[in-house]
C-alpha cells in the first residue's frame, strides 16, 4: 500500500510555522531544488534562502520564506529547521525591494571597502523573499 502523506514540521528559532500531514514539499537545498514526497529516501542537507512550497494533505498549498537552515527527511517525518522563516503572506514587498536595491548598490560600488560575501548574501535573501511574495500572490 502506498504512503499518501508524510508529517512535516517547519520551525525557526522564534516559532513553529507549520506542523501537519503533507502530500509534497518543494524546497531549495544547498545543491538545488528538492521535491520531497511520501516515501522519499532519508536525507540531511543545508538549505539556501528560498521558498518552501507545501502541499498539505487535501491539496491546499502554503508558501513559506526560509533564509536558510537544515532539512532532515526520515521515512515518515520531515523537519525543516530554519534560521528565519516567514509565511509568504506576512512578507513586506517594499522592504524586500529596498533590501534588493541596497544589496545591488553595495555590489556595484567599486570605491568603498565592502564585504562582497555579505552583500551577495543580502541580495540572495531579498530575491528569495520577492520570489515567495510573487508565488503567494499567484494563489
Amino acid at each position: 500500500m502506498a504512503i499518501l502523506s508524510v508529517n512535516l514540521n517547519v520551525v525557526s528559532a522564534e516559532e513553529s510555522l507549520f506542523s501537519g500531514a503533507i502530500e509534497s514539499l518543494q524546497i531549495t537545498g544547498s545543491e538545488g531544488e528538492l521535491g520531497i514526497m511520501p516515501g522519499h529516501a532519508p536525507l540531511l542537507t543545508s538549505l539556501k534562502p528560498g521558498m518552501a512550497r507545501i502541499v498539505k494533505k487535501g491539496g491546499n498549498e502554503e508558501v513559506i520564506y526560509l533564509s536558510g537552515g537544515m532539512l532532515e527527511v526520515q521515512p515518515n517525518h520531515v523537519t525543516v529547521l530554519a534560521d528565519i522563516a516567514v509565511r509568504g503572506d506576512d512578507l513586506d514587498e517594499q522592504a524586500a525591494l529596498e533590501a534588493k536595491e541596497r544589496a545591488e548598490k553595495h555590489l556595484n560600488d567599486q570605491g568603498n571597502d565592502i564585504d562582497y560575501a555579505e552583500a551577495a548574501s543580502e541580495l540572495a535573501r531579498a530575491v528569495a523573499q520577492l520570489r515567495v511574495i510573487q508565488a503567494t500572490s499567484k494563489k
